[in-house]
């Protein structure tokens, strides 16, 4: 059982994401995408991308903390975004709060510029795959 990260030399050096998993073992848990909703359903800090990616990644570690697993089971992600150009902006801040929730693990990642949310307020969500257990 296990994870270990596709990354083959012949594809472009990845930054900031691994381009595959492979997972042996372990539970499937499927991450609904969260937005930067608080208890409430309400949107916290409207205008502020990094604040918002902050609240995602705390809602997905609650529901994986839920499930029993931690941050670094999260095997893949689709992050979609209001704005491609704010989100590449503020890169540096953004990896800052990524290496806060997942340290030098980076999931295998799909970012997506949509055109409307669910939520007004809202300016990127975030869904996944986690694998529990597999690195027991």
């Amino acid at each position: 059982m296990g994870k270990a990260m596709i990354n083959p030399p012949a594809l472009a050096r990845p930054r900031g994401f691994s381009h595959g998993i492979l997972v042996s073992g372990g539970m499937l848990l499927f991450l609904a995408g969260q937005t930067a909703s608080d208890a409430e359903g309400q949107i916290v800090a409207p205008g502020n991308l990094v604040a918002q990616y902050e609240q995602v990644l705390r809602n997905l570690q609650t529901v994986i903390e839920t499930a029993g697993g931690t941050m670094q089971d999260i095997v893949k992600i689709t992050i979609f975004v209001s704005d491609r150009d704010s989100y590449l902006a503020q890169l540096k801040a953004l990896g800052n709060v990524h290496k806060a929730f997942f340290g030098n693990y980076y999931p295998a990642t799909a970012l997506l510029e949509i055109s409307r949310f669910y939520q007004d307020d809202a300016l990127i969500e975030i869904e996944g795959i986690a694998v529990i257990g597999a690195d027991e």
